[in-house]
């Protein structure tokens, strides 16, 4: 999933005599630099823009301003999926550059009053007051225009996954949802109140995160780390197929929240892939297949070999393998330690929370040091009863449905052609958009 981890901006509010002025920058550091400023200056801006606003600017004046900061703000957080598939001869094909870029844009607005806001006597942010409650009002156009009904199936049990939010909270986890079985979605998180722009979802401590951490203090990082170019990805995948069976492990609530079975386009069964004969998407399934056989070959037959007391050949066959991908592809987060090191994770309870094109929360890759914990913060209102998304990254369809098993409502701007297009019979009858923790 996607970690959100984006170069530090120099985007700042600076107040003038009779206002202020918006300052909105591209940082040199960007990794699509170059890119982000032909397009920036293909739409008449330059790399820094200071936009103005006057204490007497009427409403519609502040609305229009607006506009041109979110223009030029809106391409500053493009991403790399955005910046390829957004625009065709330089003119964006929608209304907006993605949804999940809208939503990230208007919050860094937000944000930017926000902090200016903190920092000024309050004579002095009034006049900010009417550009606030725009962002706020467009936020909300954006949410209702966006809604998703979600209707929770009350015949499905969820004592697992209530045992482990109970766990959860003993070990210092502050929730705002429930688990429950959604319509046509499998398990979701739903929210048990009326939740704000800002409001924290969810708060995970880092002692209840799975990370290299583990691998490390365990009786096969001796063994891993003598193995070239082995990742630490890697060792997390191999510790996860022995820790699942260990009765004495800390987190043997969340392995047991685990379905049996994961419903990717990895594990398709014949049926599926006789619908899906002849398609590109079948292709992409069997290239992805074809590399993981390859990878357990090379390495695990002779980890079982060598060291048969520490890695069990009957918890390591080809089918544990593949189980354990499909659960780091399907909910593993990258996240970002206070250390500066970014590590790829599983994290128990934020693992229900499912994909949208159309996300609640956008930002939650950063462990903040204060606290020492991972916030998820909504980036737009979520209603009680309503299921709280996140955005997984800008990935196709094909990919969503190869690695995490469902296809997104809507339609998903990074196709380059819709899916159903490049399909010769209809897909198998739908499985869960995502069956996970």
């Amino acid at each position: 999933m996607d970690n959100n981890n984006k170069p530090c901006s120099s985007n700042k509010i600076i107040k003038t005599s009779d206002g202020c002025e918006i300052v909105l920058e591209l940082s040199k550091n960007d990794p699509f630099f170059d890119k982000k400023k032909n397009l920036l200056h293909s739409k008449g801006f330059d790399i820094r823009e200071q936009v103005q606003f006057n204490r007497s600017s009427c409403p519609d004046a502040i609305a229009t301003i607006l506009e041109r900061v979110l223009q030029i703000a809106r391409i500053i957080h493009l991403e790399e999926v955005e910046l390829y598939f957004g625009k065709v001869n330089g003119c964006s094909l929608f209304e907006y550059w993605s949804p999940k870029n809208e939503v990230e844009t208007l919050n860094s607005v937000l944000s930017l009053i926000n902090s200016y806001s903190s920092c000024e006597r309050q004579n002095e942010v009034n006049f900010l007051q009417t550009l606030q409650d725009e962002v706020f009002r467009r936020i909300q156009e954006f949410t209702d225009k966006n809604k998703v009904e979600s209707r929770i199936d009350k015949s499905c049990s969820c004592d697992k996954e209530k045992c482990l939010v109970k766990w959860g909270e003993s070990n210092g986890v502050k929730t705002s949802l429930k688990i429950a079985c959604v319509e046509g979605a499998g398990r979701g998180a739903i929210a048990t109140k009326d939740l704000k722009v800002g409001d924290i979802a969810l708060e995970i401590p880092v002692s209840t995160i799975i990370s290299d951490e583990h691998v490390h203090k365990s009786d096969m990082h001796h063994i891993l780390e003598k193995i070239e170019g082995i990742t630490s990805e890697t060792m997390l995948l191999l510790w996860s197929m022995k820790e699942r069976h260990n009765c004495t492990s800390k987190f043997k609530i969340y392995f047991d929240t685990l379905p049996e079975e994961f419903k990717t386009g990895l594990s398709f069964g014949v049926d599926a892939i006789m619908a899906l004969d002849g398609t590109l998407l079948l292709e992409e399934i069997i290239q992805a297949k074809e590399h993981l056989r390859v990878q357990y070959d090379e390495l695990v037959p002779p980890l079982c070999k060598n060291y048969p007391d520490v890695f069990l050949p009957e918890l390591y066959t080809w089918e544990q393998f593949l189980w354990a991908c499909e659960l780091w592809y399907s909910n593993s987060m990258k996240v970002m330690f206070v250390d500066g090191k970014l590590r790829t994770c599983l994290i128990p309870i934020a693992g229900f929370l499912n994909h949208s094109l159309y996300p609640h929360i956008v930002h939650y890759g950063k462990v903040d040091s204060a606290t020492d914990t991972l916030k998820f913060p909504l980036a737009r209102p979520c209603c009680f009863g309503e299921q709280c998304y996140l955005s997984y990254g800008n990935f196709s369809s094909s990919h969503l449905i190869t690695f995490y098993g469902f296809m997104p409502q809507g339609d998903n701007p990074c196709d380059v052609i819709p899916l159903g297009n490049l399909l010769c019979s209809p897909l198998p009858p739908k499985h869960p958009t995502k069956e996970k923790l």
